[in-house]
């Protein structure tokens, strides 16, 4: 049975890259190596899947040069199952034996790009740095998303129920009828919000409230 890979742990999304490559081919790994170093690519380099997850996933934005053709399981499987252990990863497949379904497969299970061996250098330099930056790009909005978690979970259950319910375009009336309190009291805990949850006016502390998906979110009971 396969070991299951382990997610990232949360990173700065500025840190410098690492592009991880998975190929039996020693000779092709060197290769790949000088190549990614030569442009100031920080490399793990890997001889099959079993190798990969003997280690962990950098705490950095970083990208998988996944091999199809490799010892025990295939490149395709393994891209299969980084999916269904929530591993996002970005994954470029490249391979010497390369079809149509197979590329068919692996862009249909996100891959960045399919890559055909033997490829040009700048080719796969060009996948390499979009796959990076859609990995940097999603850690920033992770790391966006933890820390607005974390701000909401500082509010008091009544001042997360007055922004919930603010934030869906009620106004302070409406909010104090739906609660039961006065409209002076609904303003003080929206001050209170507003200052714990870092918004300086109501369109962010709405951004916000999309981002935590707030319009699912139930009152809370006083």
């Amino acid at each position: 049975m396969n070991a299951k890979p382990s997610a990232p742990k949360p990173a700065d999304p500025a840190a410098a890259p690492v592009v991880l490559v998975i190929d039996d081919d020693a000779s092709l790994r060197d290769a790949l190596d000088d190549l990614f170093n030569s442009v100031g690519l920080r490399t793990h380099i890997f001889g099959s899947t079993a190798e990969f997850l003997k280690g962990s996933l950098p705490d950095a934005p970083s990208c998988l040069v996944l091999d199809i053709r490799l010892p025990g399981q295939s490149g395709l499987d393994f891209q299969a199952q980084l999916t269904q252990s929530n591993i996002n990863i970005p994954v470029i497949i490249m391979t010497g034996h390369g079809d149509i379904p197979m590329s068919v497969r692996a862009m249909k299970a996100g891959a960045i790009d399919f890559i055909t061996k033997p490829f040009r250098d700048q080719d796969m330099l060009d996948a390499v740095t979009q796959a990076i930056e859609r990995d940097r790009q999603r850690r920033i909005s992770e790391k966006t998303l933890t820390d607005l978690r974390q701000l909401f979970t500082s509010l008091t259950a009544r001042e997360r129920e007055i922004m919930t319910l603010v934030t869906t375009g009620l106004m302070n009336k409406q909010v104090a009828a739906e609660v039961g309190l006065s409209e002076i009291t609904v303003k003080i805990h929206r001050g209170h919000v507003m200052k714990k949850m870092g918004a300086r006016s109501l369109a962010d502390l709405v951004r916000m409230a999309e981002h935590l998906k707030l319009h699912a979110t139930k009152a809370s009971s006083p």
